[in-house]
């Protein structure tokens, strides 16, 4: 059986002239010849955090860009570019170590949280392969996990530990704008529920045969909102709406934030957490950098109660956010009908209930959870 340094796809990718068997998508997944569009970068919102706008301005186009596309580009967000430009330097020096190294350095963490991985975190069960290699670990505010970081390239935990920081701060300043746009606390998402934020560099080296293979497939992602860095070089990034795939083609030290399953659930709906996936490219390698916002593993998913009342009542079934990543890797696309079901039959129920003809209006909601008690 090949080790992990074996099967890294930077390893072995310049060997090849043809993409191999298990990295060809189905022909109904497959990008096909046009990879890009280039005129899309128009469609993508791009929202200036700079304080030109008054902020209640600023929230509306937060909220619409997320209505319409769960995606928008963020600039003048106060993140340097100077240490913009020393990150993604940084994670390109780590992808470009040798393949052992690059192990190596990702091995020293007990409870595996700082991991280096190809493909997926589901390699050994994915019908198909992708066509990328991950840097993957947890960068809480704490500075806790950092003892478990890289240690190559030299200076990796100090940019790294200073990026990460000014990201946080991003984050909950965007989340704030959420909270003033949907009427939540304004402190709403400040504990568990971005209580696990990390980091994942992924990096796709030169493809054979773009149109035949993807770097990442159609998904939402599993988090709050997630904020990424790419690569001013290459384009890879699409995202599908109204049946189209969009290029989100990179802006000169601008972040692309986009809204997660757990932000569409809190939401109750009304946030897009938008399907998107990453398409290769023939000549050159891409490295993008994703900051995940993750909650505590024992944080509550669910519609904010605020936004519930008589005649609004919750899409999608409360759980644990460890509940709800085990299930993200088990039912894969399926996650979204399955995180609805519960409570759809619950809101059949409760509609029944309370109907003025319904024999049973006397029972009552939950107080604490707004459904209805188990009978």
């Amino acid at each position: 059986m090949e080790s992990l340094d074996q099967r890294l796809v930077s390893t072995w990718s310049h060997d090849h002239s043809s993409v191999p068997l298990s990295y060809v998508q189905p022909l109904e997944s497959r990008p096909g010849s046009k990879v890009t569009n280039h005129n899309s970068c128009k469609t993508i919102p791009v929202i200036d955090l700079g304080g030109h706008n008054d902020r209640a301005h600023t929230t509306k186009q937060i909220l619409k860009a997320s209505e319409d596309y769960g995606f928008f580009q963020v600039i003048n967000h106060r993140v340097s570019k100077d240490l913009m430009d020393e990150a993604l330097n940084i994670f390109k020096e780590f992808h470009a170590m040798p393949p052992k190294e690059k192990v190596n350095e990702c091995s020293k963490d007990p409870n595996g949280r700082c991991k280096l991985y190809t493909s997926s975190e589901n390699y050994k069960i994915d019908a198909v392969q992708y066509w990328k290699d991950t840097l993957s670990h947890p960068c809480p505010s704490s500075g806790d996990h950092m003892k478990y970081w890289p240690e190559k390239p030299t200076k990796y935990r100090e940019v790294v530990g200073k990026y990460t920081q000014e990201l946080r701060k991003l984050a909950l300043e965007i989340l704030e704008l959420f909270c003033e746009g949907l009427g939540l606390n304004p402190r709403y998402f400040c504990g568990g529920l971005s209580g696990s934020p990390h980091v994942l560099v992924h990096h796709y080296p030169p493809c054979p045969e773009p149109s035949l293979t993807l770097g990442l497939a159609k998904h939402r992602d599993p988090t709050v909102i997630t904020i990424l860095l790419q690569d001013q070089l290459v384009q890879g990034l699409q995202v599908l709406k109204d049946g189209e795939w969009l290029g989100v083609e990179p802006l000169p030290n601008a972040f692309v934030v986009n809204i997660g399953l757990l932000l569409q659930i809190i939401s109750n709906g009304r946030l897009v957490g938008a399907e998107h996936r990453v398409v290769t490219n023939l000549t050159t390698a891409r490295t993008s950098v994703a900051y995940f916002i993750y909650p505590s593993m024992e944080s509550i998913i669910e519609p904010a109660q605020c936004l519930m009342n008589e005649t609004t009542l919750p899409v999608y079934k409360s759980m644990t956010f460890g509940e709800f990543r085990r299930q993200f890797f088990e039912k894969g696309p399926k996650i979204e009908e399955e995180l609805q079901k519960q409570d759809l039959m619950n809101n059949i129920i409760f509609l029944f209930l309370s109907t003025p003809t319904s024999p049973l209006t006397t029972v009552t909601k939950s107080p604490t959870s707004g459904k209805l008690p188990l009978l």
